[in-house]
């Protein structure tokens, strides 16, 4: 695969498989309704292991706007490469949305809450203060960033196994800092899919809220950046 390809497929499986078991929860008369926040955080969590080893060997697995951004300001990554990078990742958000739309179609419209129905695509706040919003995304972003940072290879490989460290990074993130936010800590993982929320039809749709848009983007960048450069201050 091309990397371009790779970053695509691998942002893809994330949100097919992470807003999958959201949906999977949370939308009316599937068999995992009330499945609860544990359910979702596994999810995710999986959702990652897959796609970092899909899309590891041909793109480094980026698969979020801001690890990308992060790398490039840190001199990991070529600044040429990035907005290929985050075209790829914004289209295989919107790829991966699709796809739980399509599945879950029958249960959106059976769904008369708007904001559940929302809730399947992009983040929104458990308390709505964007400054306090805006730092939990950063600190959650920044955690994230630093922890994958401090992630080396073992001298051998585990073959898909060596996906696991950043999954259960995910993974932790999510059980302790999703409450909040519901920690995009992505970029592309809450623009992709808001895009396609405002694009798709549905019965009792909500607004897409693009006044909160702002703080996923934002904060997970800026956290990024910030990680990188504790990162290379304590080296």
């Amino acid at each position: 695969m091309t990397p371009f390809i790779a970053e695509l497929l691998g942002t893809a499986f994330i949100i097919a498989f992470g807003n999958g078991v959201v949906a999977n929860v949370v939308l009316h008369k599937t068999k995992g309704h009330n499945g609860g926040l544990i359910a979702i955080t596994f999810g995710w969590s999986m959702a990652v292991f897959m796609a970092v080893y899909i899309a590891g060997a041909a793109s480094g697995a980026h698969l979020n706007s801001a690890v990308t951004i992060g790398l490039a300001s840190l001199g990991k990554f070529d600044w040429a490469l990035v907005p290929q990078y985050l075209l790829a990742q914004l289209l295989g958000a919107m790829l991966g949305q699709l796809i739980v739309f399509m599945i879950y179609k029958d249960h959106f419209n059976a769904t008369a809450a708007g904001l559940t129905q929302r809730a399947c695509f992009c983040t929104d706040p458990a308390i709505r203060n964007p400054i306090q919003n805006f730092m939990t995304e950063f600190l959650a972003t920044f955690i994230f960033m630093l922890a994958v940072l401090f992630i080396t290879k073992a001298s051998s490989s585990l073959g898909s196994l060596d996906a696991l460290p950043v999954a259960l990074v995910v993974l932790a993130i999510g059980l302790s800092f999703g409450g909040p936010t519901g920690y995009a800590i992505n970029p592309a993982r809450d623009l992709g899919p808001r895009i396609m929320h405002f694009i798709l039809p549905m019965t009792n749709k909500s607004s897409s809220d693009w006044r909160y848009a702002w703080v996923p983007i934002v904060g997970p960048i800026l956290g990024a950046v910030a990680a990188g450069f504790i990162y290379t201050s304590l080296l």
